[in-house]
């Protein structure tokens, strides 16, 4: 990123290593002041709003360059002047001052306007060496922040000539800040439009940080494509950047478009930031210019360079968080299956019983299901039974033998991406002060919170229990909430088949199935699944682990909330 300021797509990237602004007249002076200033008064000016009408009339201007200017002035001037002394000495800007309820709104809606983009800043590790040092990074952020907090009451205190009584410590900044670094690793050919891309090393959230994509669903499914996507895109590295993530055992490299910053720093919450010490096994491309006006949602198996590649091309419609997490999940489990492990669409936790007993506990499902729902649940009727509850994977897992054969489940993410419609209205803010949102006001709202260390996540667990999250069918005598299958022909009958009642995570509606439960990888490569699966539920019976069903009844009208905590319920009761 060369620049020291650019705004796209609601997203302000704040580059402190070019221009870091320590006073007044340095933001006034900015070019960033003025990006923003005029994206205000452009949007006035295309609503034309009671107060755009104000500024006109009284200005007497209506080039929204010239009103910039007016304005930068005006503000410069307030800086050091009493309202009272306008007229005398600066008569050109006096009028604006006659309706001080209406200049003061003007700041105001400025103000609201600026904390309603999306606000990044940037640091080059390698090039910091004027104003301040990586390590003062954090103390620049916050010293930015007073800045601009301060600058807006002394407009706020000579507009109104009232005292503030009341200071609100608003995220007035940035809502994160990046340190990157030009790591440069030894790229194949093809891969050669990745050059000169920035990594995160370092991220600093100031939370909680609430964001709005433009969609709030995913749509599709991934498709093979057996030529490399890269040669038919384009790619300005000035304005792409790369998050380096541990996904389970493997290394991915995630490089996206400024445009989708929100996604892309919302990584860090799910998957663990990886040192830059060793090669990808995983390729993902978000966001990359090329000649498509659909949607590309493209995977490719360079099997010469041990790489799996996942592409997305530029749209609005992949503006939703789901598409990176997937995609990303998707490549880990198309290289855990080459590796003849059985990827596993679902959620995992292991259960410490206030009496020394334990349960490594695994709930089987496609989105809305009800597998994060139900363990949620579970943690809040434990207090009084349970001693500890580790999630060991939120979305995906992955079932592979150990040196002895026995069955042993590992995670892939430290994060967990929720949906809010499901849990308890109280559970958001418990989790308030780690979190990142997503269109809180909309259906499928969702946040995305750190829930396991990465050291639990790939230790590797046993299977004791393994369950179908069941969420379509109502339980009663004949369907208990809780059901062990007898045979692996039974339970491959019903996990097989994948079934759920859709719950808006997609553009799905109604029963709807997926192979395996699992369309990210297992469902792109069912033949080769069919023999883990096989193989897999073979050795379950085999060792008489648990293998069954539980009835979440979360895609039931009017049971969201009470279906999961009665399946806790008798959960807790079978542990017990």
């Amino acid at each position: 990123m060369k620049k020291d300021f650019s705004l796209s797509n609601n997203n302000a990237m704040i580059n402190f290593t070019v221009k870091y602004c320590q006073t007044v007249e340095d933001l006034l002076n900015s070019n960033g002041f003025r990006i923003v200033l005029q994206s205000f008064l452009e949007t006035c000016k295309k609503k034309q709003t009671r107060l755009y009408k104000y500024m006109v009339e009284k200005t007497d201007l209506t080039d929204t360059t010239d009103l910039i200017n007016y304005f930068i002035i005006f503000f410069k001037l307030m800086k050091t002047m009493s309202p009272a002394d306008f007229q005398e000495e600066c008569p050109r800007y006096a009028p604006i001052l006659e309706n001080r309820d209406c200049l003061l709104r003007i700041v105001e809606e400025f103000y609201n306007h600026w904390r309603k983009i999306e606000r990044y800043t940037v640091i080059d590790s390698v090039k910091a060496t004027d104003g301040f040092e990586k390590s003062n990074f954090i103390d620049a952020n916050t010293d930015f922040t007073n800045l601009i907090l301060n600058f807006y009451r002394v407009l706020q205190l000579k507009i109104s000539n009232e005292p503030l009584l009341v200071f609100r410590q608003l995220p007035a900044g940035c809502n994160a800040g990046l340190i990157l670094s030009g790591y440069d690793w030894k790229k194949p050919m093809g891969y050669d439009k990745l050059s000169k891309i920035p990594f995160i090393n370092s991220i600093m959230l100031n939370l909680p940080f609430t964001t709005y994509p433009k969609m709030n669903t995913r749509d599709g499914y991934f498709v093979e494509t057996f030529e490399n996507p890269l040669l038919n895109c384009r790619i300005d590295p000035n304005h792409w950047f790369c998050y380096p993530a541990k996904v389970g055992p493997l290394v991915a490299y995630i490089y996206f478009h400024r445009d989708f910053m929100s996604h892309g720093i919302s990584l860090c919450n799910l998957f663990q930031l990886a040192e830059l010490n060793v090669p990808p096994d995983i390729v993902y491309v978000f966001g990359a210019r090329d000649d498509n006006d659909d949607v590309q949602t493209l995977f490719y198996d360079d099997d010469e360079n041990k790489i799996m590649l996942g592409y997305v091309n530029y749209n609005y419609k992949i503006d939703y968080f789901g598409y990176m997490k997937k995609m990303t999940l998707t490549l880990h489990n198309l290289i855990m299956m080459k590796r003849g492990n059985l990827p596993i669409h679902g959620a995992m936790v292991k259960i410490t019983i206030k009496n020394g007993k334990s349960l490594n506990l695994i709930i089987v499902g496609d989105s809305g299901t009800g597998k994060s729902e139900s363990l949620e649940a579970f943690r809040a009727l434990s207090e009084e039974y349970i001693d500890d509850m580790n999630i060991i994977f939120d979305d995906m897992g992955t079932l592979a033998f150990d040196s002895d054969g026995n069955i042993k489940a590992y995670g892939t993410e430290i994060g967990a991406f929720v949906r809010l419609d499901d849990l308890d209205p109280g559970y958001a803010f418990k989790e308030i002060d780690r979190s990142i949102f997503m269109n809180p006001d909309k259906i499928n709202a969702r946040l995305v919170m750190p829930v396991a260390t990465y050291k639990d996540v790939v230790m590797g667990q046993p299977v004791d229990m393994i369950l179908y999250g069941n969420n379509y069918e109502e339980v009663d005598d004949s369907h208990p909430s809780l059901e062990r299958f007898q045979n692996k022909e039974d339970a491959l009958n019903v996990f097989r088949k994948g079934l759920r009642m859709a719950k808006g995570t997609t553009t799905e509606k109604g029963l709807v199935g997926s192979y395996f439960a699992n369309p990210f990888g297992p469902y792109q490569k069912e033949a080769e699944c069919e023999i883990l699966l096989d193989k897999y539920f073979e050795e379950l019976f085999n060792k008489d682990i648990f293998v069954g069903q539980i009835r979440t009844q979360l895609g039931i009208h009017g049971m969201e909330r009470k279906g999961p905590l009665l399946t806790a319920k008798k959960l807790l009761e079978m542990i017990l």
